[in-house]
């Protein structure tokens, strides 16, 4: 990982013999779009994502900072069971192993542990890749508990621009549980892929195709239908860049305010939250919003409460959080016959939320290199992680770290903890 050095790069000695101090060393010297998603980048510019790409701000408001009253408490000992794939190893083992950048636990509202790794701090904006999703999802839930949005309704009612594209008679119901039929590779390690594509267009990294830098919403019109829709699931990051151009739409304003006003506003966020934008000023919204740990997991607790924020505000319609908490047998089957392993038999997908178990209240919002918000609201306990893995994709470090997090909620709710 690129961090600063200072003994990497020294001056040369002066003729009396004296040390000279060291030069440090910047630690974004070299990179750039084309490199800044390389395995050994990401822990830097995961942290420093305005210093690569545009982005703008999703205020905060005026209103009151929600508090995190805290109850330090060393849960790094708390094992987590073994399974077939692994040993028993403690949840410090779980952390240390998973290039952790942050992460906190709260049981009840409170703060139980909150760490940070590196150059992360309290008040550093970390991407949260796909969790992203969760947030666009919030925003599409708080439109439908108005009225203004019915996620049975067809996509191109709300934005004709996508009529003559392969979105021409999906639903704003598909996108949300990524059922349309469009033909989407989510290959992040196949440059062709149409998630690098999509990046490509939106000036994410250097473009290599013969017409780039067309824009978000013109890259959408460019998609093509595969199967009817309604059908699999199959996890494609166009569903949720529609699903914003959709209640960008109805609102008559950019994410960025719209999200401002109906979320961010709402939660008592510390700090303003920043979305990567394409080359027109349009939020990355499947992948491009940064924030705090902080502020992430006082997001993450309005689902762990009903839709109430810490400072007790009504943010998401409790409509909206029983619909994303409720998932139908169509929706499971829906899961367990889409194409790929998400090794997570009897697990969902809805809302855009994950939900690993058949046999939980647990669910979550996850992003590739390791970003994660684990939410169980029948344990109220809320945890939220930040990493920088090298690959967008691991298995060894996805599945121990929802097993710590599952550890941990038996553990602080056991007699013992009380």
């Amino acid at each position: 990982m690129i961090e600063p050095s200072p003994d990497q790069t020294a001056a040369t000695p002066p003729t009396d013999h004296t040390v000279a101090p060291s030069t440090p060393v910047d630690p974004a010297a070299g990179i750039d779009r084309d490199n800044w998603q390389d395995p050994d980048n990401v822990r830097w510019s995961f942290q420093n994502v305005a210093r690569v790409l545009p982005t703008t701000p999703i205020p905060r408001g005026t209103g009151p900072v929600a508090e995190l009253p805290a109850d330090p408490q060393d849960l790094g000992e708390v094992e987590v069971p073994a399974t077939e794939y692994s040993e028993a190893r403690s949840v410090r083992s779980v952390i240390e192993s998973t290039d952790t950048d942050a992460w906190m636990l709260m049981h009840n509202g409170t703060v139980l542990t909150e760490e940070y790794f590196g150059e992360m701090t309290a008040s550093t904006e970390h991407l949260l890749m796909s969790v992203s999703k969760s947030l666009v999802g919030t925003v599409a839930g708080v439109l439908a508990g108005s009225g203004d949005l019915d996620p049975n309704r067809l996509v191109t009612d709300y934005v004709p621009e996508l009529a003559e594209s392969g979105y021409a008679g999906a639903t704003v119901r598909h996108v949300l549980d990524m059922r349309s039929g469009i033909r989407f590779s989510e290959d992040y390690l196949d440059p062709k892929s149409e998630v690098r594509q999509i990046e490509e267009s939106i000036g994410w990294s250097e473009a290599k195709r013969e017409n780039p830098g067309i824009g978000m919403y013109e890259f959408l019109t460019t998609l093509e239908a595969k199967s009817e829709h309604g059908g699999v699931f199959e996890y494609r990051s166009c569903e949720t860049d529609v699903l914003g151009w959709v209640c960008e739409k109805i609102a008559g304003e950019s994410m960025q305010s719209l999200m401002s006003r109906v979320l961010w506003s709402r939660i008592g966020a510390e700090q303003d939250a920043i979305i990567a934008t394409d080359q027109y000023g349009v939020g990355m919204f499947d992948g491009g919003i940064n924030t705090t740990l902080r502020d992430l997991a006082r997001f993450g607790y309005v689902y762990t409460n009903r839709g109430q924020s810490l400072t007790g505000q009504q943010v998401a319609p409790t409509t909206w959080i029983g619909d994303t908490l409720t998932t139908s047998e169509d929706v499971r089957q829906a899961f367990a016959d889409g194409p790929g392993d998400n090794r997570m038999p009897g697990g969902a997908y809805h809302n855009q939320f994950w939900f690993p178990f058949p046999d939980s209240h647990a669910f979550l919002a996850l992003g590739i290199h390791g970003q994660m918000i684990y939410m169980n609201p029948g344990a109220n306990v809320l945890g939220v992680k930040l990493s920088s893995w090298g690959l967008p994709q691991d298995a060894t470090k996805l599945f121990p770290t929802i097993r710590a997090f599952e550890a941990l909620a038996k553990a602080v709710n056991s007699p013992a903890a009380e």
